[in-house]
């Protein structure tokens, strides 16, 4: 017994009369599972920054655009694969849970990498230590007052 394809309840919503392939078990082809997916993630994203920085999906995205559309320390990621995380000062104050912000606490959109090993990592003294240190190395004193 071959089993026949079923028929997609979204293509059969939109008049879509061609079958097409469904690589997996679901009530969807492949067209709109994708979509469906994008959907549901684009979804829970901007619940979860709702909730937790108070961020509405369109300040979100009015700070993205605001930062060249990437992350705004090594302005290489642009979070097309991967959404920039909502960087927040930890210590500001506000006088709420320090896991979780609010529009003053906000300090901008960073990649993965940017917000846990640059900044998570690192408090704001060591970071200016390491911009003295690529500016001005100390090995440039030392050995030029050490050769002849």
């Amino acid at each position: 017994m071959v089993l026949q394809p079923k028929p997609c309840r979204d293509c059969v919503a939109e008049g879509i009369t061609t079958m097409r392939p469904t690589p997996y078990a679901g009530p969807r082809c492949s067209t709109h599972h994708r979509q469906r997916r994008k959907a549901v993630s684009s979804r829970q994203h901007a619940n979860r920054i709702q909730r937790t920085y108070q961020l509405s999906p369109e300040d979100y995205q009015r700070l993205y655009e605001a930062q060249g559309g990437c992350c705004a320390i090594c302005r290489k990621a642009t979070g097309k694969t991967k959404r920039l995380a909502v960087d927040h000062n930890h210590r500001a104050g506000c006088g709420h849970d320090p896991n979780v912000g609010c529009p003053s606490c906000i300090r901008g959109l960073l990649c993965a990498t940017c917000n846990t090993i640059v900044v998570g990592r690192y408090d704001i003294l060591a970071l200016g230590r390491a911009i003295s240190y690529i500016f001005d190395p100390p090995a440039r004193k030392v050995l030029r007052n050490e050769t002849p």
